[in-house]
């Protein structure tokens, strides 16, 4: 009797990449992040290019403010995350989910955003369902990783229980974090509304939604 195959792991990244950033929920979580930093004492002229320079140097805003200023993570989580009206905005996406539903692999979220927060989208999306787990941000974890940091990428791979980089396949809309991936031998794939078209010195896929995915890695649909 042959062994088992192992199983390929798809991970999806879920803001700005299962829902069209369109929606404008970036632009919403950066006044949240903005007014936050100002209630914490950050003066007026500087919040955008403090909370800017967090997020280029730490990969998170809030880890820079949680690192620099002793905030409360559970409160940046309540009045940021946990204040946006995602389910006034976010609707259940039929074509998204027969999509997930027709991928040969395991489907896992990977996100560098809160529990509450990937609940809620993946919730929204009405694909909740269709993910065996989710690896996110724990605010509350002392300097915790995020993408692109190896690190995540490795507790990742732990947590879904796959030990092969080349069973990993993965899905973001950050360049930097598609880059990351690649380095550790993950199959990925980038997808921005801005790319026009799969040019012949790319690298690597690339899709202007999610529901392209097909069109970019056919081998994994039936």
């Amino acid at each position: 009797m042959g062994s088992m195959q192992p199983e390929r792991v798809f991970f999806f990244d879920i803001d700005n990449c299962l829902y069209a950033p369109d929606l404008g929920i970036a632009q919403m979580m950066k006044k949240r992040i903005y007014a936050f930093g100002r209630e914490i004492g950050l003066d007026e002229a500087s919040v955008v290019k403090t909370c800017g320079s967090y997020y280029r140097d730490y990969g998170l805003s809030v880890r820079g403010l949680i690192k620099h200023h002793q905030v409360d993570p559970t409160e940046f989580n309540d009045k940021v995350d946990g204040s946006l009206p995602l389910e006034d905005i976010i609707k259940p996406d039929l074509e998204l989910r027969a999509m997930l539903e027709s991928i040969r692999t395991r489907r896992w979220a990977f996100t560098n955003a809160g529990i509450d927060h990937a609940r809620r989208v993946l919730k929204c999306l009405g694909v909740d369902d269709l993910f065996e787990g989710i690896t996110y941000c724990d605010y509350t974890e002392p300097d915790f990783p995020c993408k692109p940091e190896r690190i995540a990428y490795e507790r990742a791979m732990c947590e879904a229980g796959v030990d092969d980089p080349q069973l990993c396949y993965f899905a973001d809309d950050s360049a930097k974090n598609v880059e990351a991936a690649l380095c550790f031998g993950w199959t990925a794939v980038l997808v921005s509304p801005a790319i026009r078209s799969l040019g012949e010195d790319a690298t690597h896929p690339q899709i202007r939604r999610i529901h392209e995915l097909p069109e970019a890695l056919p081998q994994l649909f039936s």
